[in-house]
Formats: C-alpha cells, sequence, structure tokens
C-alpha cells in the first residue's frame, strides 16, 4: 500500500471525512500540499507502529500548544484527541504541562483554543 492511501485509512481511524476535507480545503489553492498532509504525517508518521492515535494526538497537542501560532491546526487535533478517545481532561493536562516548557501566555492561548474546540458542535462530538 502507499503512502496516500496508507495516510486516508489512517485519517480514516480518526475521522471518516478528514482526508476528504483536507483535499478540498487545498483542491484550488495547493493540491499537492493536500498529498502531502495525508502522505507524510498519516501515512508515514501516524500509521507506525510504537504509538497508538490518542497518545500521538496528545503529542501533537503538546507540540501545537508550544508554537503558540497554531490555532486552527490545535483546534482540529482537540477535535481528533476527543475523536479517538482522549477525554476533555487529558487534554487541559497536556496544554497545562506545556506551560512549563512553552510559558504561560502559549498555554492559556492553547487553552482558550480548547475551551473553543469543546463548546464546538462539530459531528462526532
Amino acid at each position: 500500500m502507499d503512502s496516500f492511501q496508507k495516510g486516508l485509512e489512517t485519517l480514516r481511524e480518526i475521522d471518516p471525512l478528514s482526508g476528504d476535507r483536507i483535499m478540498k480545503m487545498l483542491e484550488d489553492i495547493a493540491p499537492d500540499m493536500a498529498r502531502w498532509i495525508i502522505e507524510f504525517p498519516f501515512g508515514e508518521v501516524y500509521s507506525r507502529p510504537g504509538l497508538d492515535l490518542k497518545t500521538r494526538e496528545l503529542l501533537t497537542i503538546a507540540s501545537l500548544t508550544t508554537q503558540g501560532a497554531a490555532s486552527p491546526q490545535l483546534e482540529n487535533h482537540i477535535h481528533n484527541a476527543l475523536k479517538v478517545g482522549c477525554s476533555r481532561g487529558e487534554i487541559v493536562e497536556a496544554i497545562l504541562q506545556m506551560a512549563v516548557y512553552a510559558g504561560f501566555p502559549k498555554a492559556l492561548n492553547a487553552l482558550f483554543t480548547a475551551r473553543a474546540a469543546f463548546s464546538d458542535k462539530a459531528p462526532g462530538l
């Protein structure tokens, strides 16, 4: 199986519609970017053995929290984390842990993003 197909399968485990959403979102401006997102992060990294999807999403939330300027991606991965079995409490704890390493402003911004994600009426939440 190629990386693109493996990526689509991995994405379908998280959210059956997310692969199609990614492709649709970028089709008019950068369809290659959609393919790369599906192939590399999800086809090569998320699909590796060793960590389950829940752990991978918590790590992704931690990383995006430390970046401090990725709220749309953070919100998306918070939704993903909820879909693969993370609790709201686990997500908040991952963000709080990052206050130690990334600083309080970045952790606060991530908490505000989490609050918005938790209140979303997104399908499957």
